[in-house]
């Protein structure tokens, strides 16, 4: 759009204005008003002033709002900074809480920033609010020297596994996220060594600059890898998924966000760059349908997960999945029992996650939250004993090492977070993603807007937020008096259920043993309504 595109957006209309007001108290108003030199030599230090803050604004790159909105961005920074007072002084109760998502958002700030992430005056948390967890210490603590914790992905099965980060970048794809944004979050997993999820909408040129490895996903458009009907192209998927920079390949079934509703791309947004990346044509809408063409039955799937294994030459291949009813799982696990053909992993997007857009009925009452999924996903292959030949990793809301702690102690092998490397990359929140109008160019694709946001700098912030979250989890892994955080487990958390009651997960949940399934079902409630209803020839519910 170039500069004078920058100027005629809206956001710059008032370091335009202040821009005309100084070239006017230096150029103008001497010559209009000579007898109020005084006044206009003011006017014009301050509008100079102002001049200059903008200019340092535009051009500096630690801070995409302030590239965005030169010089009024600094009033929310001064609204920030004299919150505390306001709520002291026009709050009736001065013992407010900072609202937890903020707080989790502050968090990130901080360990994205390398700066000391801690805080004074205790847990902004109420301790005897239901719900409220915590781990339990040990007496003899452990120092945990290598913070870099990883899970091998696929060692039963290909010949290239892979080791994987026990947290990662979940899903989320080009054209969803600025080409900044991808630039960014790559070269940061590139800087950090571990892994970035595409998204469904494939491997943009924005993937491949900085080399970081890459988990390929795979959607019910068979982007990347499909032909010009929309079916799936199985030499185009071998060429792209054999490339070294590509780890591991995910079939997306569904996301927790909105489950069973698929969607659409309007025309007007699929560029050039977009279009190339999805292998669609350009300005026509792009469809993601709700289910795939591949594959019809359970059967079918597995086979299917066993021919990209082959096609991608021994790579990791799973599939994520949002869970919605538990017979269409039970039908999965016993294709896998017939077959002998076992995923290598299985991500479990819990409904809390997050996405662009959509229905609000479907982010708020649509599919499974993820303690639930995780439980059902990990009970049922350890019951089956598959448990060791498939890994699970599990995304919806982590952010913090709790949460990687607590996923780890529900059943995960590893975690993936979305709105955690958002924040890490400057979202602030804005909730205009579906606009084109995100205010730090995380989530448009406008090149004025999205010029707020500088790769260089946010890749470091990505890579100083991965680190700092597992150091915090090594750190609440040998409070714990563990060596590894791949031995939480649910006794180490614990959960209040009344004012007046604790419970171990442990013991407030259902665990299954090893080949329990194997030999009955009947004293599990969900099993026991919903086993017999699985079959491996389908998905629909048997009669």
């Amino acid at each position: 759009m170039g500069n004078i595109g920058l100027w005629l957006q809206p956001r710059y209309a008032a370091f335009a204005v202040i821009v005309g007001v100084f070239l006017a108290s230096v150029l103008v108003l001497p010559f209009l008003i000579p007898w109020a030199m005084a006044t206009v030599g003011l006017v014009a230090l301050v509008s100079g002033l102002l001049v200059a803050v903008g200019i340092r604004d535009l051009y500096q790159s630690k801070q995409s709002i302030r590239r965005n909105y030169p010089v009024i961005a600094h009033l929310r920074f001064l609204l920030e900074f004299i919150r505390p007072e306001i709520r002291q002084y026009f709050l009736e109760d001065d013992q407010e809480r900072i609202p937890f998502s903020r707080a989790q958002r502050a968090l990130v700030y901080q360990r994205a920033k390398g700066v000391v992430d801690k805080r004074p005056f205790g847990t902004q948390l109420d301790v005897y609010a239901d719900d409220y967890e915590w781990i339990n210490h040990s007496m003899h603590p452990v120092h945990i020297h290598d913070w870099n914790f990883r899970t091998r992905v696929g060692e039963h099965t290909c010949s290239q596994p892979y080791d994987l980060s026990l947290f990662n970048i979940s899903a989320m794809s080009f054209g969803a996220l600025s080409a900044n944004a991808v630039l960014a979050l790559n070269k940061g997993a590139k800087i950090g060594g571990f892994a970035h999820d595409t998204g469904e909408g494939s491997i943009s040129s924005y993937h491949r600059v900085h080399g970081g490895d890459l988990i390929w996903e795979i959607g019910s458009g068979y982007f990347g890898c499909r032909n010009d009907d929309g079916s799936f192209d199985a030499e185009r998927f071998s060429a792209c998924a054999r490339d070294p920079q590509v780890k591991m390949v995910e079939i997306k079934l569904s996301q927790g966000a909105k489950p069973g509703h698929g969607g659409v791309l309007p025309g007007a947004k699929v560029t050039r760059e977009i279009a190339l990346a999805r292998g669609v044509p350009q300005g026509v809408d792009c469809i993601s349908p709700a289910s795939h063409s591949v594959f019809t039955t359970p059967i079918e799937m597995m086979e299917f997960l066993a021919r990209l294994r082959e096609l991608s030459g021994g790579k990791p291949v799973g599939f994520k999945f949002a869970l919605g009813h538990p017979w269409e799982f039970f039908a999965m696990c016993k294709a896998m029992m017939k077959t002998g053909i076992t995923p290598d992993f299985v991500v479990v997007d819990g409904a809390e996650g997050g996405t662009g857009a959509a229905p609000v009925e479907f982010t708020d009452h649509v599919g499974t939250p993820l303690q639930e999924a995780l439980l059902l996903v990990h009970n049922t292959l350890v019951g089956l004993n598959l448990r060791s030949r498939v890994k699970i990793g599990a995304a919806g809301k982590v952010i913090t090492a709790f949460d990687v702690a607590r996923s780890l102690a529900l059943g995960a092998d590893w975690t993936n977070s979305g709105r955690g490397f958002m924040f890490a990359l400057g979202c602030l929140q804005a909730q205009a993603c579906h606009t084109g109008h995100c205010p730090t160019g995380v989530t448009t694709q406008d090149p004025v807007r999205q010029r707020a946001l500088v790769p260089d700098d946010k890749a470091q912030r990505v890579a100083n937020y991965h680190r700092n979250t597992l150091v915090a989890l090594a750190e609440l892994t040998g409070a714990a008096g563990l060596t590894h955080p791949g031995r939480l487990g649910p006794q180490h958390i614990v959960r209040r259920v009344s004012t007046s009651e604790v419970r171990l997960l442990s013991h407030l949940l259902t665990f299954i043993k090893p080949g329990e399934l194997l030999e009955s079902q009947a004293q599990h409630a969900v099993y026991r309504v919903f086993w017999n209803m699985a079959s491996a020839e389908s998905f629909a519910p048997a009669a």
